[in-house]
């Protein structure tokens, strides 16, 4: 039987941490592009003659394909090679990019961002998919999904800050030229240090039918979702495309459950923790969207700040965040397990949006804005990257591409519905303030604070699921060892060589016994493991 050395294995490990970093570092060239787009429009808008109503189909355009994408390309993913849909998507992304900063008409820049969202999510919708498997071990695997986390959820502020040097020092189109150095040289380091493991073809899931049902109805529901805020909820336009938007999910659910070779089975979904982990990440990506969009809109528009200043104030919950990603969340769900650690975590993002919504008109940032940064900062940097965890705890090699996919999915949608449904509530309520004879920046706050108080109910809505679904139990891993008293050998009796023996312990709370898994480990993926006392059938 060939040895692995122990340097080979340094170094194996070594590679894989590297390969995190040029994951991470797609993701954020990803996750930027959303923001720093914001932050150019008035530029683009100026520079291109863009009308109020068309500009918002430079940002809308790129959701469309992103939303609609992400958990076909998560599948897609486990069926042709993760590392393959990773690079062609970098590759989509960066010449979209290029197309975008050369743009010098509306439609061409539109048609340019639609194809780069295109581009993004076949990169993103398969990342952590790859994270999971190259970091099977427990103590590991929570350290990568701290650090993926981090990038994902903090890039957006980082985003906000760099799109404000960048539009105001040289032009809007740096925005897209700076995507080109960073995406050529992730691509380049991906080939040679991100394994390139293959999928299991397409005839384990070729149902071009399915696809373009699955296809169709979530870029109808994006489509009608981002239509809201011109529309109405109650417009026959909303209500149709969202019929049909749902109507097209549900015959692709129902044809799933019956065509030979699906292509995304639906054993995934019957998880009660997968399941309930990404409707609570859906509801908890509300608030936190609601204090990204809307806080930089209070801050603008009642505060006065300009786009650099905004990004420097959420400067310190990004560092919050990143602290507790990095350093504290991975050790905490080792010790306490990933459902005990989420709930006060929500906590914590709940009192942070209770106090955004007191903030005043004539708020300072030390007093009145840093503590709710500090606060959502400590629930998101404990919270997502177990929300992550438990998400993809019920995922095998086979799928952890699709896995993947729906918790980006259930981040894009989750968090274009209830922003749609916080900036509905806020806008009505502020026109009834101004036609009441309100002052206009008492009138905007007073919608604020009612967005704040529905991200804040939604959040105690994500706390009862996880309290009641997601039970909290001390994992295995947690206990105190039971220490081995060896036998004493008996005077005169053969001596033969010990048995090998496995310390085996049982899968974590979240993890599900009868689907096949690694006890050793105590992950489900089991990457190169030969098979062990331990190990389920």
């Amino acid at each position: 039987m060939q040895q692995t050395s122990g340097p080979e294995i340094a170094a194996a490990e070594r590679r894989h941490w590297l390969a995190l970093y040029v994951l991470c570092v797609g993701m954020l060239m990803i996750v930027l592009d959303a923001t720093i787009v914001n932050v150019a429009l008035p530029s683009i808008q100026q520079d291109l003659g863009f009308s109020q109503n068309d500009l918002a189909w430079v940002v809308n355009a790129y959701l469309i394909a992103f939303g609609g994408l992400l958990l076909l390309s998560g599948r897609i993913g486990d069926l042709i090679g993760q590392r393959r849909v990773f690079l062609v998507g970098l590759g989509v992304f960066i010449g979209a990019s290029l197309l975008c900063a050369l743009s010098q008409s509306q439609g061409f820049l539109i048609g340019a961002r639609f194809v780069q969202g295109v581009g993004g999510a076949l990169t993103s919708a398969v990342i952590l998919g790859m994270i999971v498997t190259m970091f099977p071990q427990p103590r590991e695997q929570a350290k990568a999904i701290g650090i993926y986390t981090f990038v994902a959820v903090a890039g957006g502020s980082v985003g906000l800050l760099l799109g404000g040097v960048l539009t105001e020092t040289i032009n809007w189109h740096w925005i897209f030229f700076v995507n080109l150095p960073i995406g050529v040289a992730t691509a380049l380091l991906a080939i040679r240090l991100v394994p390139d493991r293959e999928g299991l073809g397409l005839a384990a899931g070729a149902d071009l039918p399915g696809a373009a049902l699955l296809t169709g109805g979530l870029m109808l529901g994006v489509y009608t979702i981002l239509g809201v805020a011109e529309k109405g909820w109650g417009s026959t336009q909303t209500l149709a495309l969202g019929a049909v938007s749902i109507g097209l999910v549900g015959a692709f659910v129902a044809r799933q459950a019956r065509v030979a070779n699906p292509l995304m089975p639906l054993r995934l979904f019957r998880s009660r923790t997968v399941s309930a982990a990404n409707v609570v990440q859906a509801l908890l990506v509300v608030g936190m969207f609601g204090m990204f969009f809307l806080g930089a809109l209070y801050m603008q528009r009642i505060l006065g700040y300009d786009a650099l200043q905004v990004g420097l104030a959420y400067l310190p919950m990004t560092v919050v965040m990143g602290t507790m990603s990095f350093r504290f969340t991975g050790q905490l769900n080792l010790r306490f397990g990933p459902q005990a650690t989420l709930v006060p975590a929500m906590g914590f993002v709940l009192a942070g949006l209770l106090l955004l919504a007191r903030t005043p008109v004539d708020a300072t940032y030390v007093r009145d804005l840093l503590p709710p940064m500090i606060l959502i900062g400590l629930g998101a940097g404990l919270g997502f990257p177990s929300l992550m965890t438990l998400a993809m705890s019920g995922a095998t090699e086979s799928d952890s591409g699709l896995a993947s996919g729906l918790v980006n999915t259930s981040v894009q949608v989750g968090g274009a519905i209830g922003l749609a449904v916080l900036a509905t509530f806020a806008t009505e309520r502020t026109d009834r303030l101004l036609g009441e004879g309100k002052p206009a920046a008492s009138a905007l706050n007073s919608g604020y604070h009612l967005a704040y108080l529905i991200g804040a109910g939604l959040v105690l809505v994500a706390i009862g699921i996880a309290v009641s679904v997601l039970r909290a139990r001390l994992p295995e891993a947690a206990s105190a060892p039971v220490p081995e008293v060896p036998a004493e050998p008996v005077p005169g009796a053969a001596t033969e060589p010990a048995a090998p023996s496995f310390r085996v312990k049982p899968l974590p709370a979240y993890a599900e016994a009868q689907v096949a898994g690694c006890q050793e480990t105590g992950m489900r993926v089991v990457i190169g493991c030969g098979g062990c006392a331990g190990s389920a059938p």
